[in-house]
């Protein structure tokens, strides 16, 4: 099963770091679909976020294992250039929590979503 951690700020409910780790077990590697979307969804998350916003994310992961760690720059840090990019970051991540959750909603099975 794959476990995402969603970790949040209380007050705004911004997405401050988020976490995914194991393996769906759907089906075999190289053919499992749940851990190909998820993997296509946070990545692609990830991608973006560094490449069209230029926004730097600390990253801690291991593919064998997969484990994705990703801490994101609060709007007070120096990594965010400024508010409206910060805006955007957070737009990234909210839509991933909404494309896991519908992977969830079909593949629950396989998929554990916390929020904290």
């Amino acid at each position: 099963m794959i476990k995402i951690t969603i970790k949040r700020q209380p007050d705004s409910r911004e997405i401050l770091q988020f976490t995914l780790h194991g393996h769906a077990g759907y089906a075999d590697s190289g053919q499992d679909i749940v851990c190909s979307a998820v993997t296509a969804v946070s990545f692609g998350t990830v991608n973006s976020i560094e490449t069209l916003l230029d926004t730097k994310l600390q990253i801690e992961m291991e593919q064998k294992t997969g484990f994705l760690h990703c801490i994101v720059p609060t709007s007070r840090d120096e990594a965010t250039h400024d508010e409206a990019t910060h805006e955007k970051v957070q737009l990234l991540l909210e839509s991933m929590v909404l494309t896991l959750e519908s992977i969830a909603s079909e593949y629950g099975k396989y998929i554990n979503i916390i929020f904290e």
